[in-house]
């Protein structure tokens, strides 16, 4: 791993506490096969426990996934877990937060529901994943002109329902042949700084590391509050990222190097 630029090694240095906020999928492990797999990393699971546990440290994972898969995957005390990009909470102390009525917004999602089933039908390589709070539509594994064909489709049939509902209560997510509607809510910048509000810790150097667009969301968050942003990526891209790591094992290997400059 190449050395870190200087400052970053001195602001590092300097701070007595960092508060880590960790993405999951394609940042602290590979892509999973489906959304719906769900399969926990027992060397990751060891090194988030260790972190946890020292006193330098406080840890919030930051997810995509329904907080349901993130309680799986990350099955450590003391941590906060937000799932959904932070619509669903569940503190360090265990306590679950909803932070939006999912009465109000789940009839529309209901009814969009089959309409992206139907606009998917027979073609191959599509996923649609039911978050509860979210819908997405996953088409990595298709064709690349059905690709494109199914998620217009799709887009079109998500701005229709938005228009009909509240336009405000809800917004599109897009990514390499992936869309999603979700609450306005789910957003990683927004949730960043409301955990930094909510549950201040004096003195802690806001860290934040992530791998794609969601990220970059709060990537901005974390850099105005004075924190240091870190991409996972494995080619050089446009970002507002201090540092690049090249794939999940040197995000891991870099989390460790903390831990022992920590000792």
């Amino acid at each position: 791993m190449a050395p870190l630029p200087k400052h970053l090694t001195q602001r590092l240095a300097a701070a007595d506490r960092i508060w880590l906020f960790l993405d999951y999928d394609g940042t602290l492990a590979d892509f999973a096969p489906t959304p719906e797999h769900v399969e926990p990393d027992p060397d990751l699971v060891a090194l988030i426990t260790q972190l946890a546990q020292h006193p330098r440290f406080r840890l919030a994972v930051v997810s995509g996934r329904r907080l349901s898969h993130v309680q799986e995957l990350v099955p450590v005390s003391g941590v906060l877990l937000a799932g959904t990009y932070g619509v669903e909470l569940q503190t360090a102390d265990g306590e679950r937060i909803d932070r939006l009525d999912y009465d109000r917004l789940r009839p529309v999602l209901e009814a969009l529901k089959p309409k992206w089933a139907a606009q998917i039908g027979e073609h191959e390589g599509f996923f649609l994943e039911d978050k509860g709070w979210a819908l997405a539509l996953h088409a990595r594994f298709a064709a690349r002109d059905e690709a494109d064909e199914v998620l217009s489709g799709a887009h079109r049939l998500a701005v229709a329902a938005m228009d009909e509902a509240d336009p405000e209560m809800f917004r599109l997510l897009g990514g390499h042949r992936f869309l999603e509607i979700g609450p306005r809510l789910a957003h990683k910048g927004l949730t960043v700084a409301h955990l930094l509000d909510r549950y201040p810790w004096p003195g802690a150097l806001p860290l934040y590391m992530g791998d794609d667009d969601k990220d970059e969301e709060a990537f901005g968050v974390i850099k105005a509050r004075g924190g240091i942003a870190v991409v996972v990526a494995a080619e050089p891209r446009p970002t507002e990222a201090d540092l690049r790591l090249k794939s999940p094992q040197a995000a891991r290997r870099w989390l460790e190097s903390l831990l022992q400059a920590s000792a």
